[in-house]
C-alpha cells in the first residue's frame, strides 16, 4: 500500500510502498478514505513531539483520518466490517496517511451519515481542541467576549463558529482572505492583524484563546479584564504575568479528551457546524499538501484523499 513516511526526524515525508498493517486483537484495520494535517504532523517530523510521545522511526504520519473498517481484531466488540468511523491516533503511532491503518478501536467514533470523509477526517485534533480549550479550560459562558486569534484556521474556524453558537461575543484575528472568512462564520468582530493592532483595538475581553504564540500572546495579556482567563494551544504562558495581571493563563492539550470525539462529531453534525476546509490533495501530491500546512497560511483543514489511485 502507498504510505507517508519519515525514517529520521526532520527528513521530508515521502511516499512509498509499504506492506499492509497487521492487526492486534484489541485493533481494527481501516481502508483510509481521508486523512486531515495538523501542526503535530510538523511536530513529529522536527522531532519536537518525540518530548511527548514515544515514537518509533520508521513512522507512517498522521492521527486524524476517516474510513471504513475491513478487518476486526478478536477482542473488539461494538465495530463490524463495513462500519464507518472516524479515527484519532496516537501521534507516537501515526498512520493516518497510507491506504489503510491499523488503530486501537476505542480510537474510533462513528462517522455521521451527513458528514463527508474529508469532515470527518478534519474534526478530532482541530474541533477537541476548540471545544474543549473553550468550554473545558477557559469555562466560558453566554454573553461573555472572547478573542480567538487565527480565526481562519483549522482550530480557530471551529472556535468562532462554536462561540457564536454558545451565545458568546467572538472577536478574531485574521488576515486577507481569512477575515471574511471569520466574519462568515460568526465573528462579530475581525481584526486584520496585518493592518491592525489587535492590543490596540480590542480590551477588557473575557478569554483569548491563543493559537499562535510568541509575540502575540505576550501582546494578548493585555487586552484581558481582570479576572480573564488565556488558554493556549501554541506555547505554555507566563502564569506570573497572568497572576500580577489578576488572570488565569494555561496551556491546553486535546488529547486527554479523547473518549468525547464521538459527542463532539454528533453535536458538529446535528447542530450544522461548517467544516472549513482548505483544499483536497490527492496522496501522490502529498508534498503540496505539507508546503501549505507549513506555509502556515491554510484557512480551514487540509485533507489528504487516500483511497487506491488517489
Amino acid at each position: 500500500m502507498k504510505a507517508i513516511r519519515i525514517h529520521r526526524f526532520n527528513d521530508e515525508p515521502r511516499l512509498e510502498d509499504i506492506p499492509a498493517p497487521g492487526i492486534g486483537p484489541d485493533q481494527v484495520l481501516v481502508r483510509v478514505d481521508a486523512a486531515a494535517l495538523n501542526p503535530l504532523d510538523a511536530l513529529v517530523v522536527s522531532g519536537v513531539a518525540r518530548h511527548f510521545f514515544d515514537i518509533a522511526l520508521p513512522i507512517t504520519l498522521g492521527t486524524d483520518f476517516a474510513g471504513t473498517i475491513e478487518r476486526v481484531g478478536t477482542a473488539v466488540t461494538g465495530w463490524s466490517v463495513g462500519d464507518r468511523v472516524i479515527c484519532w491516533a496516537d501521534a507516537g503511532t501515526g498512520g493516518g496517511f497510507a491506504e489503510r491503518a491499523a488503530v486501537p478501536a476505542d480510537a474510533c467514533v462513528p462517522l455521521p451519515p451527513g458528514l463527508s470523509a474529508g469532515e470527518g477526517a478534519a474534526i478530532p485534533t482541530a474541533g477537541i481542541t476548540a471545544w474543549h480549550a473553550l468550554f473545558s479550560a477557559a469555562g466560558l459562558k453566554p454573553g461573555e467576549t472572547v478573542l480567538v486569534h487565527a480565526g481562519a484556521g483549522g482550530v480557530g474556524s471551529f472556535a468562532i463558529q462554536f462561540t457564536h453558537k454558545a451565545g458568546a461575543r467572538v472577536i478574531a484575528t485574521a488576515s486577507g482572505d481569512g477575515v471574511e472568512l471569520a466574519r462568515s462564520l460568526g465573528a462579530d468582530e475581525v481584526v486584520d492583524y496585518r493592518t491592525q493592532d489587535f492590543a490596540a483595538a480590542v480590551s477588557g475581553v473575557d478569554v483569548v484563546l491563543d493559537l499562535v504564540g510568541g509575540e502575540t500572546q505576550t501582546r494578548s495579556y493585555a487586552v484581558l479584564r481582570t479576572g480573564g482567563r488565556m488558554v493556549s494551544t501554541a506555547m505554555p504562558p507566563d502564569e506570573a504575568i497572568g497572576k500580577d495581571r489578576g488572570i488565569t493563563a494555561s496551556m491546553f492539550y486535546a488529547k486527554p479528551y479523547a473518549d468525547r470525539l464521538g459527542e463532539l462529531v454528533d453535536a458538529i453534525a446535528q447542530q450544522g457546524v461548517k467544516v472549513v476546509i482548505d483544499r483536497h490533495v490527492p496522496i501522490g501530491s502529498f508534498n503540496e499538501a505539507w508546503a501549505r500546512l507549513t506555509s502556515g497560511k491554510a484557512r480551514g483543514k487540509i485533507v489528504v484523499s487516500c483511497a487506491p489511485g488517489h
